[in-house]
């Protein structure tokens, strides 16, 4: 369980990843020792599994985004676990969530077109063993996201 210390770090990484020790130890009032020991528990722990950049996707070509609803059809030595670890690992997919109710598996892809987002549904996707059928829809524009 996280205390309020520990709560406030990792509330100050998740808005500023960059953010030093000297810098989250001065914001909170907390000793830069103390900041620097629990950041280091955080990420030995695994509650703080990695760092990571977050590019602006627009300006490295990468301006769609599209949610992929997949629909799991039972198929000769595929699970559905295993059928959305295949498709993690296809450039574009950056995201692969298994979920409930009447679709599947949902993935988020990002792509340069609407082009691109189709060849990989129709081309890679649906090619696939274990997809019944797919609804891609492509996002106007994301409000908010999250890591």
């Amino acid at each position: 369980m996280l205390d309020t210390k520990d709560q406030k770090i990792l509330a100050e990484l998740l808005e500023d990843g960059r953010k030093s020790v000297v810098e989250i130890s001065s914001e909170l009032r907390i000793p830069r020792a103390t900041v620097q020991e629990r950041l280091k528990r955080l990420v030995d722990s695994g509650v703080i599994r990695k760092f990571v950049a977050i590019p602006d996707y627009s300006k490295i070509g990468k301006q769609v985004t599209a949610l992929v609803l997949v629909s799991f059809r039972n198929a000769e030595n595929v699970s559905q676990r295993s059928l959305a670890e295949q498709m993690s690992k296809i450039p574009g997919v950056h995201e692969v969530i298994v979920i409930s109710g009447e679709w599947d598996i949902v993935l988020k892809v990002r792509a340069g077109s609407v082009e691109e987002v189709g060849t990989l549904v129709v081309d890679k996707l649906r090619m696939m063993k274990g997809i019944e059928k797919t609804q891609t829809c492509v996002a106007f524009q994301t409000i908010k996201e999250s890591v």
